[in-house]
């Protein structure tokens, strides 16, 4: 563990795998206070084995974004032990895949409930903290999805852009304060959330739905896609970590330059080419990536 004679204290969501995981572990390492967070304690496991590896301590805490009760606990433990949060990190989430018609009114609701209203039920509590303070930084884990929409995954999308246009409101509220907000904007990294954690709606797979043929090969392409991917998801991690040692961070940070590109292009190329290409990458016989 790196030697650090003034630690900021840091509280992560969403801790149990992925980024959260990798980012609780990167942290910790640099001798940072780290909170690290999850609805489910018992998965706790994989998270202390990496941070044992890098030879970091973390402080591990049941917490339910959807609970705000939960999220005060947390929240209250921090301030009566260490005086102040110094950094947020909201990365507590879940991908929902399913077409519109095919998704239950319930089952969008709990996609925004956790990507979205959990992410404010946070905010609530720590940004009087670090208004008082002057001085504070609220990461968003958002996705490209937030700025492109896919087929199958209009929920999901849905919560991110919500989560955009909140944080980058809540960006301008709180600049005067000095305290700092940021999206990061990941595209897709083979992690859980493809895989172990993926969450498809409950008449995805159904025969009878006008959109099983698509589904069956929109689960095809996302299967191929992630056995290929050799993103790293460390990467994110390394991306927060630059966010947490910069003083003035910018609103967003798109995480790699595919992602990227797919966000440019889908804004110069006409909607009906943009399309075109899309429905020919997802659903046709192409060997390219989106």
């Amino acid at each position: 563990m790196s030697f650090n004679n003034n630690p900021k204290v840091i509280l992560i969501t969403g801790t149990s795998s992925g980024f959260g995981l990798l980012t609780s572990a990167r942290l910790a390492a640099r001798g940072f206070i780290v909170y690290a967070t999850m609805r489910d304690i018992t998965q706790l496991k994989p998270l202390l084995n990496e941070v044992f590896k890098r030879r970091g301590e973390v402080i591990i805490r049941e917490l339910d974004v959807t609970k705000p009760e939960s999220i005060k606990d947390v929240v209250t433990e921090i301030k009566n032990r260490h005086g102040s949060i110094d950094v947020v990190i909201n990365n507590a989430g879940f991908g929902l895949g399913g077409f519109f018609e095919d998704l239950t009114q319930e089952e969008i609701r709990q996609q925004m409930e956790v990507n979205f209203f959990g992410v404010q039920n946070v905010c609530r509590q720590v940004i009087p903290l670090m208004r008082e303070r002057k001085k504070g930084t609220i990461i968003n884990i958002s996705s490209i999805a937030g700025q492109c929409g896919s087929p199958a995954l209009g929920a999901y999308s849905a919560s991110k852009w919500a989560l955009e246009g909140f944080s980058e409101s809540l960006y301008h509220e709180l600049i005067p304060f000095g305290v700092h907000v940021v999206l990061i904007e990941p595209g897709a990294y083979p992690t859980k959330i493809f895989s172990g954690n993926a969450r498809y709606c409950e008449g995805f797979d159904k025969p009878n739905s006008p959109y099983f043929e698509l589904s069956q090969k929109l689960r095809a392409f996302v299967t191929k896609t992630m056995a290929n991917n050799k993103k790293d998801p460390e990467d994110i991690a390394k991306l927060i970590e630059k966010v947490i040692d910069t003083p003035n961070p910018k609103l967003r940070y798109v995480s790699d330059f595919s992602s990227w590109m797919r966000i440019v292009i889908g804004r110069i190329l006409p909607a009906s080419v943009y399309t075109y290409l899309f429905r020919k990458v997802i659903y046709g016989n192409s060997k390219r990536s989106v």
